[in-house]
């Protein structure tokens, strides 16, 4: 993992150094990459069973690890919703697969995304961690365009051992994520 050994090597003691941290284990780290999607639809419960085995696949081929699919767990009449049901996937990824996702996700996926100005500055939850949305799953090569049903976006949410947000933005710059440009 070329990302792991960036970190150990430069962004570390970058990062050490701009914000004055004695430690090492007080320095910034991704602990974390969390990838979900919700499914809405379709309305009739054997029709979004279908779907989610069919997103499940793909998320395996996207990320390399089996998701989980999260159940509802309330009853909703008006959305024909059960308790039980399958309401979505979500895949936690750690050590060498995350870093694997996240060198694919910067020098693959986000190159290939159409009038691409680079991911918001401002996602941030003011806990250090920052979530992105993806609107196509196509842009990951892996993908098999004639396998997929319809075009979905998720979510993916990176979750680092800071607290700061100013930190966390300045390791994610440091990784490469490519950020839109300030004006």
């Amino acid at each position: 993992m070329k990302l792991k050994q960036l970190y150990t090597s430069k962004i570390l003691p970058k990062l050490k150094k701009e914000f004055k941290i004695a430690n090492d284990f007080g320095v910034p780290k991704l602990e974390k990459i969390v990838v979900n999607i919700g499914v809405a639809d379709p309305q009739d419960p054997k029709a979004r069973k279908k779907a989610i085995e069919n997103i499940v696949e793909q998320f395996a081929t996207m990320t390399g690890q089996k998701p989980v699919v999260t159940l509802a767990k309330k009853s909703i009449a008006n959305f024909k919703l059960r308790v039980g049901d399958p309401l979505g996937v979500k895949v936690t990824l750690r050590g060498k697969r995350m870093w694997g996702f996240l060198e694919k996700l910067i020098s693959v996926a986000l190159p290939r995304v159409k009038d691409f100005r680079g991911v918001s500055r401002t996602a941030f939850d003011h806990a250090g961690n920052y979530s992105m949305g993806i609107e196509e799953q196509i842009i990951f090569p892996e993908i098999n365009y004639d396998k997929i049903e319809r075009i979905r976006s998720f979510q993916i949410v990176f979750v680092t051992s800071t607290k700061e947000d100013e930190k966390a933005f300045r390791m994610l710059e440091l990784f490469g994520m490519p950020f839109e440009k300030k004006e």
